[in-house]
């Protein structure tokens, strides 16, 4: 695990103070931890919340990470695509010039810090570490999720934790700390954070050209990330044609923009410790270059402006995924998380097809037999809509890093339990002399063995030492099924019939705040 070496840590009153920019503090003068108030992970019941205007998209996250004394971390350049670009650092530094160079330096600190606090994780994905997350805090235990390289749920050092919970303790005497150097034609400059960038024609970046304003800001893990402010129609500009195609029919178009707003409104807290919103990667929704986006695209952003996904007056967990191989998953079924009355399991195809099957598809002849037939579903065309991988015990070796240190090979592969979809809840996996035992449970077993595009599948030994996975769909099932709502709007299914086959009970809202489309 890496936990944090920084001596910075961006510390925000609710949503509202990311919206306005937050502080950078020190917090390593002392022990203390860096506590988040509790508002800032708004509970399930909650009635309410409050919607950022702009969003703080985490760009490239993780600059500067890995620097040492003698060798720096991989440095940053900032191209833009024509007027010069400016950047001012918090002491008043201001640098002009079409192309910025930033490298890294580790600097001494004057004192050592020290920082404690105890550990529990990783977890496969941010549901699951939130789940706990919010356990803590409702037995008053100030818990924040973090996500240093795989997503973790800190707590303080001296918290009193209920009983079953695993937490390890973190302790670190940190003697320096990462910075940024700007390379000038005079020589260099250090740096110190936030550091303020502006393209007023656009920066290039990542083969991409994003308008900005931008901000480069240290994150709680000793490193930096690059962030993006961004209107809502401008990150769904981003979103939209990564996510689904350009090239789908408007109505799924539609669609998409109104999960990706949905999803955006209900998981702006995902990087509060970091001082952001979003990340622009597969961990959150894939934002890319907003240039791409075609007519098509802006006409469905524009159509739907302001129109979000509600359950008890709050966005819903708006998730979708590529292909859900012909049925629905409820959200236990992929994340360690409570249910949801709009996430549930259902055979997704006409009537037809939901007769072909009863639910629950618990069984592996059941579900050998749903995986035997493709023509029926709604996106049967998705390239993954049906799968095989095949391991063998040396590649699931390299896998288990349990297996890996004692130096054994998995023998026996077993599927613990179903839910009703027929997606694997648990994954057994044991050594040839039963001294050795792995056990990957929902989203974890993909994060394992990424080479799944689902848990919707069975095993099937080939010879001694070889499994085939037979499986279906791409991704975790639940909700929205994108090659789904395609082939329904290819149908003559409109946004909203599609939106309730997916959701159902969800109720399609407005916020009238929400900047319009461009």
């Amino acid at each position: 695990m890496i936990f944090s070496k920084t001596v910075f840590s961006t510390f925000c009153i609710g949503l509202a103070g990311l919206i306005s920019g937050c502080t950078v503090q020190n917090f390593g003068e002392s022990n203390s931890f860096v506590e988040i108030p509790s508002q800032d992970f708004p509970s399930s019941n909650e009635s309410s919340f409050n919607p950022p205007k702009l969003l703080l998209v985490g760009l490239i996250p993780y600059l500067g990470k890995g620097t040492t004394d003698s060798s720096p971390a991989k440095a940053l350049w900032l191209r833009s695509l024509g007027s010069p670009l400016t950047l001012k650092d918090a002491n008043g530094v201001v640098h002009k010039s079409n192309q910025i160079t930033l490298s890294w330096r580790k600097v001494p600190l004057v004192r050592p810090k020290i920082i404690n606090r105890q550990v529990a994780g990783p977890f496969a994905s941010f549901e699951s570490a939130e789940r706990l997350a919010l356990r803590l805090k409702k037995a008053g235990l100030p818990a924040v999720v973090a996500h240093p390289d795989a997503w973790q749920v800190w707590v303080p050092e001296k918290a009193v934790l209920p009983k079953g919970n695993q937490f390890v303790s973190s302790m670190q005497t940190i003697t320096s700390e990462i910075r940024p150097v700007l390379q000038g034609q005079s020589g260099q400059i250090l740096l110190s954070g936030p550091i303020d960038i502006k393209a007023s024609k656009g920066l290039q970046l990542n083969s991409g050209v994003y308008a900005g304003p931008f901000r480069l800001q240290p994150d709680a893990y000793g490193s930096w990330t690059l962030v993006e402010k961004v209107s809502m129609p401008s990150y769904l500009a981003g979103v939209v044609p990564h996510e689904i195609g350009s090239s789908a029919p408007l109505a799924a178009l539609s669609v998409q923009a109104i999960l990706a707003r949905t999803w955006a409104l209900a998981n702006s807290h995902r990087f509060l410790i970091d001082g952001y919103h979003l990340c622009s990667d597969t961990q959150c929704q894939v934002y890319k270059d907003p240039q791409v986006a075609t007519q098509r695209i802006k006409t469905a952003i524009r159509s739907t402006a302001g129109q979000y996904l509600s359950w008890n007056n709050k966005p819903i967990h708006a998730v979708y995924h590529a292909s859900n191989g012909g049925v629905m998953a409820s959200a236990p079924e992929a994340w360690s998380v409570d249910s949801r009355p709009y996430l549930r399991t259902q055979l997704d195809g006409p009537q037809e097809w939901k007769k072909t099957f009863a639910l629950p598809l618990n069984k592996n002849s059941v579900v050998r037999s749903l995986l035997a037939k493709i023509e029926g579903p709604y996106g049967s065309n998705h390239s993954r809509f049906r799968w095989t991988r095949t391991f063998n015990a040396d590649e699931l070796k390299l896998k288990l890093n349990s297996f890996k240190l004692a130096n054994k090979v998995p023998s026996r592969i077993t599927v613990l339990g179903r839910g009703p979809s027929g997606r694997v809840l648990g994954l057994e996996i044991v050594s040839a002399d039963n001294q050795l035992r792995r056990l990957l449970k929902l989203d974890e077993i993909r994060r394992v063995l990424r080479e799944l595009p689902s848990t919707l599948f069975v095993v099937n030994e080939l010879k001694e030492g070889v499994w085939q996975f037979s499986g279906g769909g791409f991704g975790h099932g639940v909700g929205l099924s994108q090659a789904g709502a395609i082939d329904l709007a290819r149908r003559g299914w409109d946004a909203a019939k599609i939106l309730k086959h997916y959701y159902p009970g969800a109720k399609n809202r407005t916020l009238q705040d929400l900047p319009k489309a461009p």
